[in-house]
């Protein structure tokens, strides 16, 4: 199964940053570093049967068009065949793990009758129907606490909304915590210390004191419980979403230290259900942060980082062995006081492993606009018009620090260093399946557009050998608006060869060239330059290894077929391209070089 795979060692250390993917010789790789991926369990998902029946529909659990992206971001649906439609769609063509988009916790004021009102002060409707013995919900719970001591009072009162429902272990104190249905509502009520600890003893009358309150409006069926049980049928892992924190109103960027007490309990108590009822399902794959962080060289001074590490040491306790996976975005613009270096965010790669997450998904930020796909040997061409919104007409070079392949191969050397130094992370590339504008918008709010499969491939190309999995956000409306939809480019084109990286790699007495990518089963490579053209079918002069050594995506091949490279200028940028069995050439060619 497509699943965490750990990034080896192999021609990441050994590139010079302008030196792209050759090296010398393959002796000069570095050894393999060892695993060091949480293991969400023993076994990984498989499906249950061939097909399967529900009320949705009838379904085959068999991949279809299998492309290199294997997961992907979705958003709730208040639809459960949304759900299987969805989950069926990207296992056709082979995704094997998704990442729900969650919701935030808020800190929230309530007027003189205990009603929650919204950031405006408006009567908030979705808390509006919380009633106890007629009383508000918020007022309820003050009576409740009054009464084991009449000084005890509801402090600072927080909302979280989710389509999710909740088991008892939710609850720690039942004498002022429960469950209050509604209708098809279920409101869950929390009682908490506002330092963020959870008091054992649930002793609320000897010491008066303010208490937090959290009101969570969930529903009478678990969502969650419908995705693992999909989960299990297709196998697929499962990223539910945690509590997003609040954010700073001085720095929205931020989150807001004032409010991280509540958010750690909530959290706590959330891992602990999930503990109870979910700790054992393969479908589980760990669970994803959705607060998102600009990588910088400042990232280490942001508070949202205690966030990652506060939920990361309640997962080791809740979850053991489940990562907590964050999607981290890049700015790689010039003109911008903000934009960073690859050395730059490399050492935000470095803060953010050191808060114990387990998984590391940055985004590529090339659907935002933010960072450009280009090989250093086009730093001086026109950026991609669809560019232009976001950077003005200008070159790669004049716009951008560095292309997302400068970035990946950057954050990979520190992920190394930082598995060599204990800890436990992968690095995934989240490929961003849109464009900055389009005449084609595809989200229901803003103006980001359809892109292609032609444009996909070239950001699964330069998120090289790098990573351990590429994943793309995101699944609902991205991969399906449009026509034809990205979900029916893939279809109708998924054998067409990616090729990602190429090295210099002599054979027995033969000097060649080993190129790693997808679909590269009976293929030819062709390699170009100044002296001419040389191509060369895998099959009749060369080798394939459909699983080669070190920790890749999967679905990455390596073919390795001779080629003299005294023939090429030292210094020269080579183009090599790969050819499938049926014809379909690779989208984006691979520039490299050699330093003799």
């Amino acid at each position: 199964m497509r699943w965490l795979l750990v990034v080896a060692g192999l021609a990441v250390l050994a590139v010079v940053a302008t030196v792209i993917i050759i090296l010398p010789s393959s002796s000069d790789d570095p050894p393999t570093a060892a695993s060091a991926t949480p293991t969400p369990s023993e076994t990984e998902p498989t499906p249950n049967v061939s097909k399967f029946t529900d009320p949705c529909g009838t379904f085959e659990t068999k991949e279809v068009a299998p492309y290199a992206v294997t997961g992907y971001w979705i958003t709730p649906k208040s639809n459960p065949c949304t759900w299987r439609k969805q989950l069926k769609e990207i296992h056709d063509v082979g995704g094997d793990t998704i990442i729900r988009i969650g919701y935030g916790l808020q800190f929230r004021t309530v007027s003189d009758s205990g009603e929650v009102l919204t950031r405006d002060g408006e009567l908030d409707s979705l808390y509006k129907g919380c009633v106890e013995d007629g009383l508000s919900c918020h007022d309820a719970a003050e009576r409740d606490l009054r009464e084991l001591n009449p000084r005890n009072r509801v402090g600072r009162t927080y909302v979280y909304r989710t389509d999710e429902s909740f088991g008892p272990k939710l609850f720690r104190c039942p004498e002022v915590e429960h469950a209050i249905k509604v209708g098809k509502r279920v409101y869950f009520r929390l009682i908490t210390q506002v330092d963020g600890s959870d008091d054992a003893t649930c002793d609320f009358s000897s010491k008066p004191q303010a208490y937090d309150m959290i009101l969570v409006a969930g529903a009478e069926t678990d969502s969650l419980s419908e995705l693992l049980r999909l989960g299990d049928q297709f196998g697929m892992r499962i990223f539910p979403a945690l509590p997003l924190a609040p954010r700073d109103p001085k720095t929205p960027t931020r989150a807001y230290k004032k409010h991280l007490g509540a958010l750690t309990t909530l959290t706590r108590r959330i891992l602990q259900d999930y503990g109870v009822r979910f700790a054992d399902r393969a479908s589980l794959g760990g669970v994803y942060q959705p607060f998102e962080v600009q990588m910088s060289a400042s990232l280490s001074r942001n508070p949202t980082l205690e966030v990652y590490a506060d939920q990361h040491t309640i997962v080791d306790q809740e979850l053991p062995g489940k990562p907590i996976l964050i999607s981290p975005y890049l700015d790689a613009r010039k003109r911008k006081a903000f934009g960073q270096t690859p050395r730059q965010v490399a050492e935000a790669f470095e803060a953010l492993a050191k808060t114990g997450v387990g998984i590391i998904a940055p985004q590529d930020s090339r659907g935002t606009g933010k960072v450009g796909l280009f090989w250093p040997d086009e730093r001086d061409d026109e950026v991609d018009p669809r560019l232009r919104p976001v950077v003005g007409e200008s070159t790669y070079g004049t716009a951008y620090h560095g292309s997302t392949r400068d970035y990946y191969r950057e954050m990979a050397t520190a992920r190394q260093e930082m598995v060599d130094a204990g800890y436990q992370v992968d690095l995934w590339a989240n490929v961003e399946a849109f464009e900055p504008s389009g005449e084609e918008p595809c989200a229901p709010q803003g103006t980001r557009g359809k892109t292609d499969k032609e444009r996909l491939d070239q950001a699964v190309t330069m998120a090289g050998r790098y990573v351990q999995k590429v994943v793309s956000y995101m699944w609902s409306d991205f991969m399906t608006c449009g026509q034809p939809s990205l979900e029916e480019e893939i279809t109708a084109d998924w054998r067409r060869p990616i090729a990602v990286d190429a090295i210099r790699r002599p054979r027995d007495v033969q000097d060649g060239v080993e190129v790693r990518g997808y679909n590269l089963t009976g293929s030819t490579v062709t390699i170009t330059w100044s002296g001419g053209t040389n191509d060369q079918v895998v099959a009749a002069v060369g080798w394939l290894d459909p699983a080669p050594p070190g920790d890749l995506p999967e679905g990455m091949m390596a073919a390795w077929v001779p080629f003299d490279w005294t023939q090429v200028p030292a210094g020269e940028w080579v183009r090599i391209t790969v050819k499938g069995a049926t014809g379909e050439a690779a989208t984006e060619p691979l520039h490299v070089r050699i330093l003799m």
